[in-house]
């Protein structure tokens, strides 16, 4: 099988104004190079109902992104991978072009708000490292010119299935993991059976504590009046312990705050975004925003105030209680997503190291991808060592209280 791919169209545009598509082959592949969504729409659907995808490259979720966070000259690049010999398609690959410090980088169709780097997959077949090189091949000789691909958060598998782009040579290890656990059997006893029994033992005793207090209840929100209250408590709780823990949080730029919100209120349609608060009384106490697709919750976002019970973890009561109801919803897996904090293994969820391909094809890209991965990997050395992490967050929360201090009542920034 020849990897190496021939272009045998060029993208211009017909005489009716619609948009041709650069195309290319090799024995193995045809693929065509799409930079509008719309003309990629019907196929998108097609494999997002009845192929393999996680709920981040779902199409309402990555129209979103296009139309709300894509920066001024950036470009969407979404490529068709057909097999050559039935035409049938294989998979869709979504990525962008943008310009960073003067040079062109080729990256994930996320801007920041999709966990995973996973491509739609047609079906179940299996994927072999000579096929995605194959097919890796064929996306290259379509995409524009660029100094450097940086494409991190690669699951290693997607619904089961080999994701072809961790089988590349190009391949490597990255910093972060993902972790999740498989919910099955019925729901009563779902974390006996699942979880670890200190955390069963610990979460038990947290709602005791919590009903002591008041009414404990799982509310959801079912309208776009209680979208806007409990996602607006979530970004309230967020922002407050990220300040207070120095770290950032995209949750500062308004833009991706509105995408979240509008993402929800749009998934009440069809309950692909559910938004959770966990109330003790009058008060919220913990939000949880979550994707569902394909019999998987993804939680992508928490928050809590720990001010009405401090010695109860209200993350962990919410989370717990939500494993509850996605079982009770016939859900199959829980995606704690990504991050290796303390509490997913406590929980019983086991990770799974994400990859990534970041390398450049120029000198500058190159610089540019020697540089982000020692930056990377600076960062995950102090993350690792806490009394590093501790003098890091002590010297941010001093920047952050120096900067907040010229504007007397304002937000910090």
């Amino acid at each position: 099988m020849a990897v190496e791919a021939v272009q045998i169209a060029v993208p211009t545009s017909s005489a009716d104004g619609l948009e041709l598509h650069p195309v290319a082959a090799n024995d193995a592949f045809t693929v065509r190079l799409h930079t509008s969504l719309e003309t990629v729409r019907p196929l998108w659907l097609r494999l997002q109902e009845s192929g393999i995808c996680t709920g981040h490259q779902r199409y309402a979720w990555v129209e979103a992104i296009v139309a709300r966070l894509m920066p001024e000259g950036a470009e969407p690049l979404i490529v068709e991978v057909n097999d050559a010999a039935t035409g049938a398609c294989r998979m869709l690959v979504p990525l962008m072009r943008r310009r960073a410090f003067h040079h062109r980088v080729v990256e994930w169709l996320s801007c920041g708000v999709c966990d995973y780097s996973a491509p739609l997959l047609a079906d179940t077949t299996p994927w072999t490292a000579h096929s995605a090189r194959a097919a890796w091949a064929a996306v290259r000789s379509v995409l524009p010119r660029a100094d450097r691909f940086h494409i991190t958060g690669i699951p290693r598998e997607i619904q089961g299935v080999a994701n072809p782009l961790a089988l590349l040579a190009e391949a490597r290890d990255s910093i972060h993991s993902t972790f999740g656990l498989a919910i099955d059997g019925e729901a009563e006893t779902l974390l006996k059976r699942v979880c670890r029994p200190s955390f069963v033992k610990e979460f038990n005793k947290d709602w005791r504590r919590l009903e002591r207090i008041g009414s404990v209840e799982l509310v959801e929100a079912a309208n776009p009046a209680e979208v806007e209250k409990i996602f607006g408590e979530l970004v309230r709780m967020r922002l407050a312990r990220f300040r207070e823990l120095a770290r950032f949080d995209l949750l500062t730029q308004e833009t991706v705050v509105d995408f979240y919100r509008d993402a929800a209120i749009r998934g009440l349609a069809d309950g692909s975004v559910r938004v959770f608060g966990l109330r003790v009384g009058e008060a919220l106490i913990a939000v949880q925003y979550l994707m569902v697709h394909q019999g998987t919750v993804h939680a992508l976002m928490i928050a809590m105030d720990q001010s009405v019970a401090p010695n109860v973890s209200a993350g962990l009561a919410i989370m717990g209680r939500l494993m509850v109801w996605a079982r009770e919803q016939g859900l199959g897996y829980f995606d704690l997503s990504v991050g290796s904090q303390s509490y997913k293994g406590n929980l019983g969820a086991k990770g799974s190291v994400l990859v990534e391909l970041c390398h450049g094809f120029t000198m500058r890209g190159s610089a540019a991808s020697t540089a982000i991965n020692f930056r990377s990997r600076t960062e995950a050395f102090v993350r690792s060592n806490p009394r590093l992490l501790k003098a890091a967050q002590g010297t941010m929360r001093g920047v952050r209280r120096l900067r907040g201090g010229c504007r007397e009542g304002g937000p910090e920034q």
